[in-house]
């Protein structure tokens, strides 16, 4: 009876073990099978949702930059860090930001060689005070470069108050490499491989950072102190094209590029603000600066200080030039930069032409815009616009959306006629009215100046300002993006919204 009951107790002690080792095996397999699975979903999303996750239109491919595989854990991660930080309370919530530590030869070793930055002139001096160039007299006033806000942007950064050295809780990556001085230095260079080795030993050396790997470079931003056609080279062996590809990287067009002027066609890149001449350091010398603008009596009711452009058949400049030259009214004061006594180069000579007009002409040079056109608005001077690629698409984040407010805006197919005045319009335009477009301009003065590095403004939001907030919000969108992505597929928001008034202007249509 006892040999019996043994028995029977083993036996159910057996199948009892049978069960519970074959449940095992098949919730490990259904475990297993349900992390695969997930894995492949968010590998493949893009290509199930049919959908762009970024807006980047890229062809090329990179294997090492996965379109969206996004493990979870780095999501949660990532989101409990900012949940940590923004339970703080303070003024840095949202807004800390990592400086990415990059080899000396991608910054201050380029500055160091800085007779190699221009072939033509020595431009050592351009380079100096942080990059605000050499002190002209008058507090917070400087003989800057128009193409030295590399160095200007980066030395503001080292004084961000919302820095950290902690990247797993930054909500932006920044890079600071001088990719403008660097192209600037090759540009006439036939060589397109000198002029892309930088670039392509930049996205080398980030791709192999764990901050990169986070994200693949979505939270990274630089700035690039020229046009973004200088980044953007289309070419083949026989023709060198001009610039480099930078911007044309799979690496770099995950991440957001801030340049002087952006590309109409790109999602990528964002204008900013070109350097001024002026760089206050407190709130006071805006304010002070603001007043004197206010009250500044305006001889010249339109000038244009630029020169003309015989060999573009697109540029109305000589037109410009003509009309300013024949006004009926003596209105228009010309500066004329194709001759040298003008000496358009000198700061104070273009800040005391456009502080004496009320309109100063801006139509596009080289490029669709010109640092004359930020000079305008800080002498007060309203600016006159042919083309919408000057200012309308360029300085979102920097300039009222409603262009009418701070600017006149003539279509260059208009003066392209030959019967159309310049002066005629300006003059159409109501006393009262133009009283309250130059306030406006006035109002906008804070918002494109750089201030001194070692400044710290209370009052006002200067240019940096504006372009870390514009990043940090975009770097923000894309965060919240890929997580409703990753949490649902059939979520998706389009947040690089495109305003298609333009459209006609840049082939859109």
């Amino acid at each position: 009876m006892s040999t019996k009951m043994t028995f029977t107790e083993k036996s159910t002690v057996g199948n009892s073990t049978y069960f519970s080792i074959l449940w095992f095996v098949i919730l490990t397999f259904l475990l297993s099978f349900s992390i695969i699975y997930f894995d492949y979903l968010i590998y493949n999303l893009p290509k199930i949702a049919n959908i762009s996750i970024l807006n980047i239109n890229n062809n090329n491919n990179n294997n090492n930059i996965p379109n969206i595989n996004f493990p979870s854990n780095v999501i949660n991660k990532t989101a409990e860090n900012k949940a940590s930080v923004n339970s703080d309370d303070n003024e840095c919530a949202g807004k800390y930001i990592y400086i990415q530590d990059l080899p000396r030869q991608f910054n201050d070793d380029i500055v160091h060689n800085c007779t190699a930055l221009n072939q033509w002139v020595n431009v050592c001096k351009t380079v100096t005070n942080f990059g605000l160039g050499p002190r002209l007299n008058g507090s917070g006033w400087y003989a800057t470069d128009q193409f030295t806000l590399e160095i200007i942007f980066y030395n503001r950064m080292k004084k961000y108050r919302c820095l950290t050295d902690d990247s797993s809780k930054a909500n932006a990556v920044f890079v600071p490499f001088y990719a403008g001085l660097d192209v600037g230095r090759y540009l006439w260079n036939g060589n397109v491989k000198i002029r892309d080795a930088k670039s392509n030993e930049l996205v080398k050396f980030l791709r192999e950072k764990p901050e990169w790997k986070r994200l693949y470079g979505r939270d990274h931003f630089m700035v690039a102190g020229r046009i973004s056609w200088d980044f953007m080279r289309v070419s083949d062996r026989k023709n060198p094209g001009w610039g480099n590809r930078l911007f044309l990287l799979p690496e770099v067009q995950n991440m957001t590029s801030l340049s002087i002027e952006s590309s109409p066609w790109s999602k990528t890149d964002f204008a900013i603000p070109y350097p001024t001449y002026f760089h206050p350091s407190t709130d006071k010398q805006i304010d002070d600066w603001q007043k004197q603008m206010r009250k500044q009596i305006r001889p010249f009711f339109y000038s244009f200080a630029g020169a003309p452009r015989p060999n573009q058949k697109d540029s109305i400049r000589n037109e410009i030039i003509n009309q300013c030259i024949e006004s009926r009214c003596n209105c228009c004061k010309l500066m004329n930069c194709d001759a040298p006594s003008e000496n358009c180069r000198e700061a104070t000579n273009v800040i005391n032409l456009f502080r004496k007009s009320v309109f100063c002409l801006q139509p596009p040079g080289d490029s669709y815009t010109r640092r004359s056109a930020f000079d305008s608005i800080l002498a007060g001077c309203i600016p006159v616009f042919f083309h919408p690629g000057s200012a309308y698409v360029q300085y979102l984040w920097h300039l009222p959306k409603n262009y009418t407010k701070y600017s006149v805006f003539i279509p260059i197919e208009e003066v392209k006629k030959g019967n159309f005045s310049i002066e005629k319009k300006l003059l159409s335009i109501p006393k009262e009215e133009i009283r309250v477009i130059r306030e406006e301009v006035i109002k906008l003065i804070p918002r494109v100046v750089y201030a001194h590095p070692n400044s710290r403004l209370v009052k006002f939001e200067d240019a940096f300002d504006l372009s870390l907030k514009g990043v940090l919000n975009r770097v923000s969108r894309i965060k919240r993006v890929i997580k409703e992505v990753i949490s649902n597929s059939s979520t998706y928001e389009s947040f690089d919204e495109v305003d298609h008034q333009w459209d006609a202007y840049f082939g859109r249509t």
